[in-house]
């Protein structure tokens, strides 16, 4: 956008969610200079001074800034980072251009086979499975590719935070992709602007934007089902009786 005559790039923030009835919910978007720790705590600090209350669970991709902001004003938040982000981030431990049956392994490792079926509230077997099919990866890799596996020995714990949730839920919640989505279509939309005279005009196109997909995910059917995770989490207050 151009400011005082100079061409100028701006963040775009955005925050959407899954209400308690399941729905899927465009929170917020506003501008920022950039991404950091300080933009994304206002950001979320301007949430809950709104009203936003019971976060549970957060996923997103490892920004530092943010990940930061997320401890900082939703501390009692389960953090998920995102699958689909952590193995765009494993190509940066890899040779350029290589092709390797590594990479198809594990994004195999995080599936949901078993999407699709009755889940079982308190069934913690296919964590134990997905870390024993993790450490057999690393075991069969490690010579070939010790730096790459060493990074996700380091940080793929952090992609299974949603081991923790209902299995019906484990597809939508391990990755951004409700976001991405949604960010897809606010840049198609956006790109025949290019260039937007001030951030006045680019915040009011970008929020008329995400309001038509908020209108239009209220519409839709449910996103969740919530009496899965309320079953969770029945279960899961009964084995710590």
């Amino acid at each position: 956008m151009r400011e005082d005559g100079v061409i100028r790039s701006r963040a775009v923030l955005i925050a959407v969610a899954v209400d308690g009835e399941g729905r899927r919910q465009v929170l917020s978007v506003d501008l920022a200079n950039r991404e950091s720790r300080t933009s994304w705590r206002d950001f979320l600090l301007a949430l809950k001074e709104r009203g936003l209350f019971g976060v549970e669970f957060v996923v997103s991709d490892d920004h530092e800034g943010l990940r930061q902001a997320i401890r900082e004003i939703l501390p009692g938040a389960a953090w998920q980072r995102c699958y689909v982000h952590f193995l765009r981030n494993a190509l940066d431990h890899l040779p350029r251009k290589l092709v390797d049956d590594c990479l198809q392994e594990l994004r195999w490792i995080g599936a949901c086979p078993r999407a699709g079926q009755r889940p079982d509230p308190g069934d913690r077997r296919e964590l134990v499975e997905v870390r024993r099919d993790i450490a057999a990866w690393l075991a069969k890799w490690q010579a070939r590719h010790s730096k790459l596996c060493d990074w996700v020995g380091e940080n793929i714990e952090e992609t299974l935070t949603y081991y923790g949730l209902p299995l019906a839920h484990h597809k939508h919640m391990k990755s951004t992709n409700m976001l991405e989505r949604l960010n897809q279509e606010l840049k198609r939309r956006t790109h025949v602007v290019r260039i937007f005279p001030n951030a006045e005009s680019c915040l009011r196109l970008v929020r008329a934007l995400a309001v038509e997909t908020h209108e239009n995910w209220l519409e839709s059917p449910r996103y969740l089902n919530m009496q899965h995770l309320a079953e969770h989490k029945k279960e899961t207050l009964r084995q710590a009786a």
